[in-house]
């Protein structure tokens, strides 16, 4: 069998309700499987990061999902989060690991660099983040990534990869069947036509799919 591809939601950059936003999360991960919520309020204050850490923590915890705080590690282990996900500006990776710990999750933003990944690797992440494949609305991108970067990683490579960008349940297949482990995504379910619950359930349907493409010859 080939290895496993999941779902790791990250969330909208800007989260207005978050009582509301909490239970369209609670609903949405019901409704398939996910890995991981990464928190992603790049202009919100550490109290609003804290707010939402403590809002949200529970319900992913109640699912089995793993919480990561996006490029913050100092305040990601402060308030308990699973991991911290950091950027090629945020420090380097045994900083981060230094500060989570050994227990806890580090990933790694490597745009469409296999070498910054193998260096990134090599310091003790925990899996690296190749993209945008896509166009997206929810970051500025300069890298476009061939799907191929994902094939050779599987290949050569034992910690996992992800896959991020513009990333929807019309596009997804192509990425599970080239070697993603992970498919990270935001408006591709926050912003689906049928709501994040039928988000989630149509992404693991492609995943299904594609996974079955990656065992074909």
């Amino acid at each position: 069998m080939p290895p496993a591809c999941r779902l790791y939601l990250i969330t909208p950059p800007v989260v207005a309700d978050l009582a509301a936003f909490a239970g369209t999360l609670k609903e949405a991960l019901g409704r398939g499987d996910v890995a991981a919520l990464q928190i992603r309020l790049k202009d919100a204050s550490e109290a609003a990061i804290g707010a939402a850490v403590s809002s949200l923590r529970p319900i992913a915890r109640a699912q089995g999902v793993a919480l990561i705080l996006n490029d913050r590690p100092e305040l990601a282990a402060r308030l308990d989060c699973d991991g911290a996900h950091i950027g090629q500006e945020d420090g380097p990776v045994e900083a981060a690991r230094r500060l989570m710990g050994q227990d806890k999750i580090v990933g790694v933003t490597c745009h469409d660099s296999r070498d910054l990944a193998m260096t990134a690797a090599e310091a003790g992440a925990d899996y690296v983040a190749f993209g945008a494949f896509f166009a997206t609305d929810t970051k500025t991108t300069s890298r476009r990534p061939d799907p191929e970067i994902l094939s050779i990683w599987q290949e050569t490579m034992l910690i996992p990869c992800v896959a991020i960008g513009g990333i929807t349940p019309a596009n997804c297949r192509p990425l599970v069947a080239a070697g993603a482990d992970f498919l990270a995504v935001s408006a591709g379910v926050w912003a689906h036509e049928a709501g994040p619950a039928a988000a989630v359930t149509a992404f693991n349907a492609e995943i299904g799919e594609g996974l079955k493409d990656r065992m074909r010859p």
